[in-house]
C-alpha cells in the first residue's frame, strides 16, 4: 500500500518536516532580500498575507499551510504593528505586480521566453494557448451539405503537455477515427509552451477563459468531446459544466476528485494528494513542492531555470538525440504557474466539483471513468466517489497500471476505448 503506517516512518516524518519547516521560513526572508533587488516590481509570498477576503476565487491552502515556524514566529510580528494594510498591500501587488516576466529565478532561454510564453501577455484577451491539432482525412457530408466532424478536446495533467496526446493517442486512431475526428490538444496555461504569465493567479475560470478563447471561440465548436487525465479532470468538467448543451461526453482518466461538502474542502485534497510523508518518495516529492513555497522555488530555480544543462547532461550519459516527453514536459513551467495551478485547481476545484458534477449529471452528459489499480498519484477512492457521486458513469479499473501507464502502456487499447466512447455518443 502507498500509504505506510509504521510508527517509526511517522516519527522520521515528523522530525523532516519540521527541519524543512524551518528551513522553508529561512528562505523566505532570502527570496524576500533577492527579489527586492533583482525584481523591478517583486511578488510576495503567502507567508504573510492571511487572505479571506477573496471569497471562493483563492485557495486556502495557499494561505493555510500549517508551518511550526512561521504560525509562530509571525505571530509574533503580527502582535507588533503588522496591519492589515500591508496584508492589503500584498494582495495588491499578487494580482497586479509582477509583470517582468521571466523572474529573476527563471528559465530565460529562447524555448521558454518567446513571444508566445511571455511578451503578448497583456491581458488584452489577444493571447492563446500552444495548440496542436489534427485534422479528420475526410467528414462525412450530411444531407445538408455541411461536413460532420466529431471535435475532441485532449486536457492534460499537471506538469505534463499535449505531448501526452499527441504522442500517445493521436497514432493510434483507427481508420474510422481519422476519417471522421478533429483533435484538439493545447498546453495548459503555464505549462509547457503556452504562455507562463507572472501576473496570473492560476485559477479555474483563468485556465478555461484561454481554452475557450484557443478553441471553443476561435473554431467556433458547437459540439465536442472532453478527454482529460489527473488535473485536466476538474478543469475538463468545469467546463462541460460550462457548456453542458455542447458536450457529447467526458473521459476522465484518474481524476483527483474529493467530495467537496466536506468542511474545509481544498485542505483536505491538499492533505490526500501530498500528505506529509517521507515514503513513498514520489509522495514525499509532492509534499515538499505543495507545502513548501520556497523550498518549491529552490528546487525549480535548480531544475527548471538550468533544463538545458541538464538535459545537455542526460542526453551525453544515455547516448540520445531526443528524450521522452514525459522528462522534458517536468522542467517546462515556473515555479509560479506550477505553485498557484496546484493551490487553485487541485486543491482549490474540490470546492466545486460537486456542483459541476450536478450540472453534468443533470444534463445527462456520458462520463467514462479510467484509474489505474497502482496509482500512487491520485487515490483510487477518487474514482469510486466520483462513480458513487454519478452512478449513471462508466468506471473502468485497469489492473497492474499506475499513475501514467494507464495511458501510456496500453495505447491502442486505450484510444480504442475512447474511440468507443466518441462514436457511442453520436
Amino acid at each position: 500500500m502507498w500509504r505506510v503506517t509504521n510508527p517509526i516512518i511517522s516519527c522520521v516524518s515528523r522530525i523532516v518536516f519540521v527541519l524543512l519547516d524551518l528551513s522553508d521560513f529561512a528562505l523566505c526572508f532570502i527570496y524576500r532580500f533577492l527579489d527586492s533587488v533583482l525584481e523591478e516590481n517583486p511578488i510576495p509570498c503567502y507567508c504573510r498575507s492571511r487572505g479571506g477576503e477573496e471569497g471562493d476565487e483563492i485557495s486556502e491552502t495557499l494561505y493555510g499551510r500549517r508551518n511550526e515556524f512561521r504560525d509562530q514566529i509571525l505571530g509574533l510580528f503580527s502582535a507588533t504593528g503588522r496591519s492589515d494594510d500591508d496584508d492589503d498591500d500584498d494582495e495588491k501587488e499578487k494580482k497586479e505586480g509582477g509583470r517582468r516576466s521571466p523572474r529573476w529565478s527563471d528559465c530565460s532561454c529562447e524555448s521558454c521566453v518567446s513571444c508566445a510564453s511571455w511578451q503578448n501577455w497583456q491581458g488584452m484577451g489577444k493571447e492563446t494557448l500552444h495548440l496542436v491539432i489534427k485534422e479528420p482525412t475526410r467528414a462525412e457530408t450530411s444531407e445538408d451539405g455541411n461536413y460532420e466532424t466529431e471535435n475532441v478536446i485532449f486536457l492534460h495533467g499537471f506538469l505534463s503537455s499535449s505531448s501526452m496526446w499527441v504522442e500517445n493517442v493521436f497514432p493510434n486512431l483507427s481508420e474510422d477515427a481519422n476519417l471522421r475526428v478533429k483533435m484538439f490538444a493545447m498546453d495548459l496555461l503555464g505549462f509547457g509552451k503556452s504562455p507562463k504569465p507572472a501576473n496570473c493567479l492560476y485559477r479555474i475560470d483563468d485556465h478555461l477563459e484561454m481554452i475557450e478563447r484557443t478553441v471553443i471561440k476561435q473554431f467556433g465548436l458547437n459540439s465536442f468531446h472532453i478527454v482529460a487525465h489527473s488535473m485536466g479532470c476538474i478543469l475538463g468538467i468545469a467546463l462541460a459544466a460550462k457548456y453542458p448543451k455542447s458536450v457529447k461526453s467526458i473521459t476522465l482518466v484518474a481524476p483527483p476528485y474529493f467530495p467537496s461538502l466536506e468542511a474545509k474542502a481544498s485542505h483536505n485534497a491538499l492533505n490526500r494528494l501530498a500528505e506529509r510523508k517521507i515514503w513513498p518518495p514520489l509522495l514525499f516529492f509532492s509534499s515538499v513542492m505543495s507545502w513548501y513555497e520556497h523550498l518549491g522555488r529552490t528546487i525549480c530555480f535548480i531544475i527548471c531555470r538550468n533544463h538545458l544543462t541538464w538535459e545537455w547532461i542526460i542526453k551525453l550519459l544515455t547516448w540520445k538525440k531526443h528524450l521522452p516527453f514525459q522528462l522534458t514536459d517536468i522542467s517546462k513551467h515556473t515555479h509560479h504557474s506550477a505553485w498557484h495551478t496546484m493551490h487553485a485547481v487541485l486543491c482549490g476545484g474540490a470546492k466545486f466539483n460537486d456542483n459541476y458534477l450536478r450540472t453534468i449529471e443533470e444534463e445527462g452528459i456520458f462520463i467514462e471513468i479510467i484509474h489505474g489499480d497502482k496509482d500512487q498519484v491520485v487515490p483510487l477512492e477518487c474514482s469510486f466517489n466520483m462513480k458513487g457521486r454519478v452512478p449513471k458513469a462508466e468506471l473502468q479499473i485497469i489492473n497492474n497500471a499506475d499513475h501514467v501507464s494507464v495511458i501510456l502502456n496500453r495505447k491502442k487499447d486505450f484510444t480504442k476505448l475512447l474511440e468507443q466512447t466518441w462514436f457511442l455518443n453520436l
